[in-house]
């Protein structure tokens, strides 16, 4: 029967062209050990050994403090019918106890115990997601109710890994080997039932947020400091289609992502998502209706500009970077502010970071109006002068890129009011003449 059930998974191609995204497989489940009793009524798997009712919230005194932590003692479950096998009208409650078996969550760190639970629910949550994918009517009440309580049993947690300290030193973007979650097995395959599920034209959003409430996007947010990069990615695309879909909680969302930059800027220096976090708010600033709204101008004054601050920027420079021009191709009066951040938080002795801010600088400049730079250009050229004197050499280099940039594109006013700054500038650049041999 599994075999037949797992049959009708369709094949995605991976980067080794063998492997399902999500570790479905052709192989059958064991069949489950004994020890599993039925409940009265022949729907949700009770564990005999530990006097667990899963779903009842029932609690036996020696299993800790969670309920649904399976300890790897000999309790065990087992597979519930496949869909197929059962009426239409049917479906819908068997979906219901398969979420409830999955409401189980086992211990990962030692990989040797409850390996057949494991891979029973492992199947059971693949079934989930095939079920999901292929729904053809409207989900009721009961199923959303259900795919959130299951989705937080098994995502909401403490994430016990403790977030590497941010700095260039101690944290290499080419070289360090992400942390990977050992119960990704099970966590991969519970994100993309959710992500189906809330993307499902079946799901209905004005009953989903009854469940997918402002507490639960907060919950997932707080997700976003993963060591996994995997699950952080998902947390993304989960995000995006939680934000499209429900828009009682785009305020939310965008107060709390403010607030984890507050917290990353002024106290901690620390967190694992910021990058992410910078990729979803580049696509909800593409959206903004113009002529922006204050409350979005200030969001840009004091969480964006100030994120240049941390000396972690690399780990997030590039999405920053398309964040602000953002903004600055929505509304040209904004490049003022913007470059004026920028020289505010310029670094003195960091070159890496003062060849980011030249290349960031270079963007702003193009979508920069003739009016709104020439009041900044007097504190912009004092910079770039600083710059062409630099003792590292790829500074002076990109220095002298942004410079004969600024001339192209605003000469007329250069010939104006910066002439001394031109001057100064043409000064410096006739002492590195290594530089025209480029």
């Amino acid at each position: 029967m599994i075999k037949q059930i797992l049959g009708r998974f369709p094949k995605k191609p991976s980067k080794s062209g063998d492997k399902d995204p999500i570790g479905r497989s052709g192989a059958s489940v064991s069949n489950p050990p004994r020890g599993v009793e039925r409940a009265a009524s022949g729907h949700t798997p009770i564990i005999s050994s530990s006097g667990l009712s899963y779903g009842s919230g029932q609690q036996h005194p020696g299993n800790g403090n969670n309920p649904r932590v399976n300890n790897g003692n000999s309790s065990a479950f087992e597979l519930l019918p496949g869909f197929k096998d059962v009426p239409n009208a049917e479906k819908n409650n068997l979906f219901v106890k398969k979420l409830n078996l999955c409401c189980v969550t086992f211990d990962f760190s030692d990989p040797t115990k409850s390996i057949k639970e494991k891979e029973v629910k492992r199947q059971t949550l693949l079934e989930l997601v095939d079920y999901v994918a292929s729904a053809n009517q409207k989900f009721p009440e009961i199923v959303m109710q259900e795919t959130t309580r299951m989705v937080s049993v098994n995502l909401f947690r403490t994430l016990t890994t403790p977030p590497r300290e941010n700095n260039i030193s101690a944290y290499d973007l080419d070289e360090d080997e992400p942390v990977m979650d050992p119960a990704w097995s099970h966590l991969q395959i519970v994100y993309e039932l959710f992500l189906r599920f809330i993307q499902s034209p079946e799901t209905d959003a004005k009953l989903a947020k009854r469940y997918i409430d402002h507490s639960f996007v907060l919950r997932l947010l707080d997700l976003f400091d993963s060591e996994d990069p995997r699950e952080r990615e998902y947390l993304k695309m989960i995000l995006h289609r939680v934000y499209g879909k429900f828009m009682v909680h785009r305020p939310v969302i965008r107060k709390a992502i403010n607030n984890t930059f507050y917290q990353f800027i002024y106290e901690t220096e620390k967190h694992n998502g910021i990058a992410e976090l910078l990729e979803i708010l580049g696509s909800i600033i593409n959206g903004f209706a113009l002529p922006l709204k204050e409350e979005h101008k200030l969001f840009l004054i004091r969480a964006l500009i100030p994120l240049h601050k941390p000396k972690c920027i690399a780990m997030y420079h590039q999405q920053l970077s398309y964040c602000i021009t953002q903004f600055v191709e929505k509304d040209c009066k904004l490049s003022d502010t913007v470059i004026r951040g920028l020289l505010k938080y310029w670094p003195i002795t960091n070159s890496t970071k003062e060849v980011m801010f030249l290349g960031e600088l270079e963007e702003i400049l193009e979508a920069t109006q003739p009016a709104e730079f020439q009041k900044c250009m007097v504190p912009l050229f004092r910079q770039i002068a600083r710059c062409l004197n630099s003792s590292h050499f790829q500074v002076i280099l990109t220095a002298h890129g942004t410079f004969f940039l600024i001339k192209s594109i605003h000469l007329f006013v250069l010939l104006d009011a910066s002439f001394p700054f031109l001057l100064l500038c043409n000064f410096h650049l006739s002492f590195c003449p290594w530089i025209g041999n480029k």
